[in-house]
């Protein structure tokens, strides 16, 4: 295609620029020719948006990422364009910030260490209508943006998560593979079975998820606060598949396997606890419960056919046992009614921003 505006991995605009000399104008002649052609002005960033009337913003959590962080902003620009890329950098100590900068992102500082905090801060300081959140890796395929975005406004989702699929071994290695599949399941048996990816750093927010969303999380574990924040509040959500590709030479990867799963797997038994309080203290109480039927069993039989209660010290083991079991579901029911009304507060928060309009109807 002539003169062809051309995005990265699948993202084509096209334009015919004036001659020299010509106004730039619609109308193009032929200098030896009797007919005239005619010809599109050269489109600007806002008549090259596909989603004019929604302001969308694409948020980079950044740490020491200064070989990627430039492709990150080109290529994302060049696929959403007119929306605005904010890097937001971590104590990087190369030069992601100048980079970034250089690069036409909008570089924003955050001292406190981690991911979770760095998101507390993307959706509390940037105001949009449609959150793009990707890695600052250049792993993610950006052509892959506009689709996202368009499968949110055009079912008036509030959250999609664009899920990882290469055919590499050395982009999704096999530890990651299967923690990943380790953790979301348990992540469904608890909350319910909805996503397939739930660490996938690709993902795209409503307005009103952004802003009903009290993070908690301070490292790589806020994937799973932002997938168990939309169970709870059980928004539409989907699923896209995408393309993951392999760091770039030089790139190091700042997730450690086993020290970031047992994280991750704590977060998910204190959201259990959290936000499933009657099903978490009730499997305790009835653990206890059944440990003290257990052991009672014979010192029961016993006293039946003699009158006497022998082992005393298993016998009040067995009654402590059943007092931390009616103590444990007291709690759970308690806490329970608490959490239910805590849900009704993010609920309201939820509701009182907009759903997304549809691109066809903006």
């Amino acid at each position: 295609m002539k003169n062809a505006i051309r995005g990265p991995k699948g993202c084509h605009f096209s334009s015919v620029r004036p001659r020299r000399g010509q106004s730039g104008g619609p109308l193009r002649c032929a200098a030896q020719a009797d007919s005239c052609t005619i010809s599109p002005p050269i489109p600007t960033d806002a008549q090259l948006n596909p989603f004019p009337q929604h302001r969308i913003a694409i948020v980079v959590p950044c740490y020491n990422e200064a070989l990627t962080i430039a492709a990150i902003v080109r290529d994302f620009n060049a696929c959403l364009p007119g929306a605005p890329v904010y890097v937001f950098d971590n104590n990087s100590s190369d030069d992601t910030q100048a980079v970034a900068r250089a690069a036409g992102a909008i570089v924003r500082s955050v001292r406190q260490q981690g991911k979770g905090n760095v998101i507390r801060r993307m959706f509390a300081d940037v105001d949009a209508d449609v959150y793009v959140m990707v890695d600052g890796d250049d792993t993610y395929d950006a052509s892959v943006a506009p689709q996202l975005v368009r499968r949110l406004l055009d079912e008036s989702l509030d959250m999609v998560v664009g899920t990882r699929h290469s055919d590499e071994q050395e982009a999704y290695r096999f530890g990651h593979r299967f923690g990943n599949r380790l953790l979301t399941g348990c992540v469904a048996a608890v909350f319910g079975n909805t996503f397939t990816d739930m660490l996938s750093g690709y993902r795209v927010f409503s307005r009103r998820y952004a802003k009903s969303f009290a993070a908690h999380a301070a490292g790589f574990e806020t994937e799973t606060e932002l997938t168990v924040h939309a169970l709870e509040l059980r928004m539409p959500v989907a699923e896209v598949p995408t393309r993951y590709g392999a760091r770039p030479e030089g790139s190091v990867s700042k997730l450690n396997t086993y020290r970031d799963g047992v994280r991750i797997l704590w977060m998910i038994v204190k959201l259990f606890k959290n936000e499933k309080p009657l099903p978490f203290f009730g499997l305790g109480a009835g653990l206890c419960a059944l440990l003290a039927l257990v052991l009672a069993e014979p010192l029961v039989a016993t006293y039946l056919r003699t009158g006497l209660v022998p082992r005393l010290p298993t016998a009040v083991l067995c009654t402590g046992l059943g007092m931390l079991s009616v103590l444990s579901l007291s709690c759970g029911l308690i806490l329970d009614t608490v959490t239910k009304g805590r849900i009704e507060q993010k609920r309201f928060a939820y509701l009182a921003v907009p759903a997304p309009r549809p691109a066809s109807d903006a």
